[in-house]
């Protein structure tokens, strides 16, 4: 498989606290990573780290061989790295459609006068990314008057915007009712394997973990302590420690 996404030895600290520990991983392409560990264990951090929202203390990032560490945000969402967040980021007061259209306008370097229609721009390509996360219909409608699980479809189709190689999800079925997160993770496997995007996604929901993951890696306190298939990090005895306390096991 290709590697898409390398992070090696990477490490932040603040103050004596070490959030990302001498932590190196690899995504590759058209698989769906999963980041997994307690509160505190340093996913954020390190997914800050990977986009340029956090410079590392130590170690590298590379896109497809690419060195990351050093160029801002923007510069790795142009690169081919999309992001969603635990709390969807869109504009309320625009519609579905607008949303999507302006993340089009930005990846395409868009320059507008004062005579023209931004509404007309890119509608097609809009509409398409729409219609494969299933929100078309509601194109027209304001995001601000959404269902929560709608929002994260919107928000899944902005990320697609600047066609990435890389998606960093941080908690995508959070606040989503079961049947929702099932719905989700299965449209986002869909379009990874049909595109060959690799994803990195944090997430507490062990059965969304299990069920959508290719592979596994697990942090506690900064460190990697776990990686591996699904399965082999279900069964790994400090990983169980760590979630369920000493001699319990996660449910099939």
């Amino acid at each position: 498989m290709t590697v898409v996404l390398s992070a090696n030895n990477l490490r932040k600290s603040f103050g004596g606290v070490k959030a990302v520990d001498d932590v190196s991983f690899e995504v590759e392409a058209g698989r769906l990573l999963a980041m997994i560990g307690p509160n505190g264990a340093g996913k954020t951090t390190c997914f800050n780290l990977l986009n340029g929202q956090l410079p590392p203390d130590g170690g590298s990032v590379e896109l497809d061989g690419k060195e990351l560490v050093g160029l801002t945000p923007r510069e790795i969402w142009r690169l081919g790295v999309g992001r969603t967040f635990q709390i969807t980021a869109t504009f309320g007061s625009m519609t579905v459609l607008e949303n999507v259209q302006m993340t089009l306008l930005s990846y395409h370097k868009q320059n507008v006068s004062i005579t023209t229609m931004v509404s007309d721009l890119y509608v097609d390509e809009a509409m398409a990314l729409l219609e494969r996360v299933g929100m078309a219909e509601q194109a027209e409608r304001a995001c601000s008057i959404l269902a929560y699980g709608d929002l994260k479809r919107v928000e899944l189709a902005v990320a697609l915007g600047n066609e990435p190689r890389l998606l960093l999800m941080d908690e995508p079925t959070a606040g989503m009712a079961p049947r929702e997160r099932i719905e989700l993770m299965q449209l986002t496997a869909d379009i990874v394997r049909e595109r060959n995007i690799s994803v990195l996604f944090t997430e507490h929901d062990m059965d969304v973990v299990f069920g959508h993951a290719d592979q596994v890696i697990v942090l506690n306190r900064g460190a990697l302590i776990a990686q591996g298939k699904p399965e082999e990090v279900r069964n790994d005895v400090q990983v169980q420690e760590i979630y369920l306390g000493s001699g319990s096991t996660f449910a099939a």
